[in-house]
């Protein structure tokens, strides 16, 4: 890779873990909205509660090492550069969505741990946060699901940014994180040659 390549794109290791961190996320959601498919009490719909907690965790634990990568690395910048409302505007939605990556997994952990059952992950069983209270898991699970639902909107319009930055603006804020798109067709694209 080319330095004027590498200079227009993040680095490969956070690319990865920006779209594993998504399909995790999505399998997470898929395995909590699925289970609504099962009788209570049985397998599948446990293994699926089980799973959910399980992903959430690892997303969890990916993000620390994405924070890490992101902090000790420079961002490839946005040409044409953004307008300030703009660029405002995905600082805050960024920092929004590494909050969630954060604090809904803590939540969950919360949840079971104050609902005195074991926190799973992946034939670990990690310790409790806090001592069983029923009334605290009934409480952190309704903001739980709240929030799960307002991050749902948040990853929208974050995926709905970066699809008008690439398709309307025509800028690379798309192209920086794309691991499969040809890098010299996309710096043509960007110089108008189409």
């Amino acid at each position: 890779m080319s330095s004027s390549s590498a200079n227009s794109h993040y680095r490969p290791a956070l690319i990865a873990i920006h779209w594993l961190t998504l399909g995790l996320l999505a399998a997470a959601y898929v395995c909590i909205e699925g289970r609504e498919y099962f009788p209570r009490g049985s397998a599948m719909r446990e293994g699926m509660k089980t799973w959910h907690f399980m992903l959430g965790l690892s997303v969890f634990a990916l993000v620390w090492v994405r924070l890490v990568l992101r902090l000790t690395s420079t961002a490839p910048p946005i040409v044409p550069p953004l307008a300030r409302w703009q660029d405002r505007l995905s600082r805050a939605t960024h920092v929004t969505l590494y909050a969630v990556m954060i604090g809904m997994p803590l939540g969950g952990w919360l949840i079971l741990s104050a609902a005195g059952k074991p926190v799973p992950f992946f034939g670990l069983e990690l310790p409790p946060l806090v001592a069983p209270d029923k009334a605290l898991s009934k409480s952190v699970e309704s903001i739980h699901k709240t929030i799960g639902n307002i991050a749902l909107y948040l990853i929208a319009l974050h995926a709905a940014a970066a699809l008008y930055h690439h398709h309307i603006a025509h800028d690379n804020t798309l192209l920086r994180m794309l691991p499969w798109m040809d890098r010299k067709r996309g710096n043509s694209e960007r110089n108008g040659h189409r």
